[in-house]
């Protein structure tokens, strides 16, 4: 068994995200095949911080019927779509195009100040979900579910399936980190996860081109992994180790992985936060049609992350902190518009690439 290579070729070199079949974990895969996979997935979110995963079991059905939900609710007049927006720290329900700076969830200023060219919309885990704990309602929020067909059903069915290849992947990161298997689960019994569905298809006439033209813009994501669904259409962009983005772009059936910055900061880096980024094209003024759903698992709010044992070295570059501060803060960037102090490691990173005169295609 060997993890397989998505590979692109762009005037930077070579540049390949592996794809590595979890079988082994979703089936009844042998010790030693899940070493295999153990030890690919080690050496992937050492060197890239992106993956494609195949094998993960959710039903072609189940992601057909939520995709045709997600159509469905962004097909709808804009100003129906905002009767579905929440306050700025509610992460939840809709987000009109051009609400959000992803950037600024770094600490980072956009260079044109324009915010980011995509709507969204949110669901995620209730605090009635787990009746037994006082969980915060503003973090663990109800959800706001559209006048769509079938919506909450198919949503619902392909969130428990996204949890499910999350919850799996964590068991492989213990393996692969030579942890107790069940080492993840008190971090993540109760964890604070969101599903976000992204549309960048804007109607004729939207777009004005007085600057560049971000459709999500620099960011890391925030907790401990991304499983995401996305149309096999380019736009997607990583940044690798030299400071040269790439477009990433799903295989057949797969799912893109990529580990968030809790599992930065356990890690010591030892495992990257890949910066990432969504470049939509653009024809004749208009935006080609990409759709994305990225299920974020950020394990559970009251958790503090310290760095791991084994990958402190010399010293941790991080200082402990609890889920929801660094959720909060994350948000408070993103969605409010403020700059995340907590950020100054991530945010160097960027202005680094900014300087070099990187991320321009």
């Amino acid at each position: 068994m060997g993890a397989m290579s998505a590979v692109v070729d762009n005037h930077a070199g070579t540049f390949a995200v592996p794809i590595i079949d979890i079988t082994p974990y979703t089936g009844n895969g042998s010790a030693a095949d899940r070493a295999v996979v153990a030890d690919q997935i080690d050496n992937a979110a050492s060197a890239v911080g992106f993956i494609q995963i195949v094998g993960h079991q959710i039903p072609s059905v189940v992601i057909d019927e939520f995709t045709a939900v997600m159509d469905d609710f962004f097909a709808l007049p804009l100003e129906q779509k905002k009767a579905y927006r929440t306050p700025p720290e509610i992460n939840r329900g809709y987000a009109p195009p051009k609400s959000e700076s992803l950037s600024l969830s770094l600490g980072v200023e956009p260079a044109d100040r324009m915010n980011d060219f995509f709507e969204a919309f949110n669901v995620g885990v209730e605090a009635t979900t787990y009746p037994d704990l006082e969980l915060p309602e503003d973090q663990y929020a109800g959800n706001t579910w559209p006048a769509v067909d079938h919506f909450e059903a198919a949503v619902s069915a392909y969130f428990a399936e996204a949890a499910r290849v999350a919850h799996t992947l964590t068991r492989i990161f213990a393996d692969a980190l030579d942890l107790p298997p069940d080492f993840f689960d008190g971090y993540t019994d109760h964890s604070l996860d969101v599903l976000r569905m992204n549309n960048y298809a804007l109607p004729p006439g939207e777009v004005e081109l007085d600057g560049e033209l971000t459709g999500m813009g620099e960011h890391t994501d925030y907790g401990i992994v991304t499983v995401l669904w996305a149309d096999q259409v380019k736009g997607l962009q990583v940044l690798d180790r030299a400071g040269v983005w790439h477009d990433v772009e799903p295989a057949d059936g797969a799912l893109l992985i990529n580990l968030g910055d809790l599992m930065a900061r356990w890690t010591n880096e030892r495992w990257m936060s890949t910066l990432h980024r969504v470049k939509p094209p653009v024809v004749d003024g208009t935006i080609e049609r990409r759709r994305s759903a990225a299920f974020f698992h950020d394990g559970n709010i009251d958790a503090t992350i310290s760095t791991l044992p084994s990958c402190v070295g010399a010293g941790s570059r991080y200082s402990p902190i609890t889920v929801g501060e660094h959720i909060g803060a994350k948000l408070a960037g993103s969605r409010a518009g403020q700059s995340n102090p907590y950020a100054r490691r991530e945010a160097q990173r960027v202005r680094q690439a900014m300087r070099r005169g990187l991320g321009q295609q």
